[in-house]
């Protein structure tokens, strides 16, 4: 039960003080489930982040609900995508009775002006570790560059990148299987042929022994 009630809180500070989505996140979700409470390892959160980025969904919401199954299985999940979720429901149903005074308030849009530049580094840390974290060699580099490149300038869609990204993977992947199996193949037969010489050398030297 105290476990729960770990998850539950953890994630309602994090879902309270998230600004700018679920990348300005990151950062304290690191430093809760990492750092403070130790439930997982650094390489782990990281590889985590690879999986949940991957998938369908809100990333804040996928990243609460990885952590707590993989703390506390479906009941953990449960607890971690309630504390996630909550404090956006409460704040968003506050907002929404008043959100024309709230929207013309001139002190409110001061205060989130100042918060975007907060937001940008919440954003931007956790991106860089990530990119030194993925371990890229520098034949991959201009990869990230590029697809940045098309959907800054070229305005191109997520969706198609990521659907290329897919089959581009694929493609590689099971050319890379051909290649091994290709490569066993020859290996194989080579092996047999050293066995067939070995064979014959054998019957050679057993024939002369028989001669003499």
């Amino acid at each position: 039960m105290r476990l729960y009630f770990d998850l539950l809180t953890t994630f309602l500070k994090i879902g309270s003080f998230t600004l700018g989505g679920g990348y300005a996140m990151l950062a304290l979700v690191e430093q809760a489930v990492v750092r403070q409470k130790k439930w997982i390892d650094e390489d782990e959160f990281w590889k985590m982040i690879t999986i949940v980025q991957s998938l369908p969904g809100v990333f804040a919401v996928n990243t609460a609900l990885y952590v707590g199954y993989r703390i506390a299985g479906k009941a953990g999940a449960a607890v971690s995508f309630l504390g996630a979720v909550l404090p956006s429901l409460v704040i968003i149903g506050a907002i929404s009775t008043c959100f024309q005074e709230f929207r013309e308030n001139e002190t409110v849009m001061k205060i989130f002006a100042g918060i975007r530049p907060c937001v940008v580094a919440l954003i931007l840390a956790p991106s860089v570790k990530m990119f030194i974290k993925s371990k890229l060699s520098w034949k991959f580099l201009p990869i990230p560059i590029l697809v940045a490149a098309a959907v800054v300038f070229l305005k191109m869609s997520p969706v198609y990148i990521i659907m290329a990204a897919i089959i581009c993977t694929i493609g590689w992947e099971y050319w890379k299987f051909k290649d091994i199996d290709k490569k066993s193949t020859d290996n194989h037969e080579e092996d047999e042929a050293d066995d067939d010489d070995d064979e014959k050398n054998v019957e050679f030297i057993s024939s002369k022994k028989e001669n003499d």
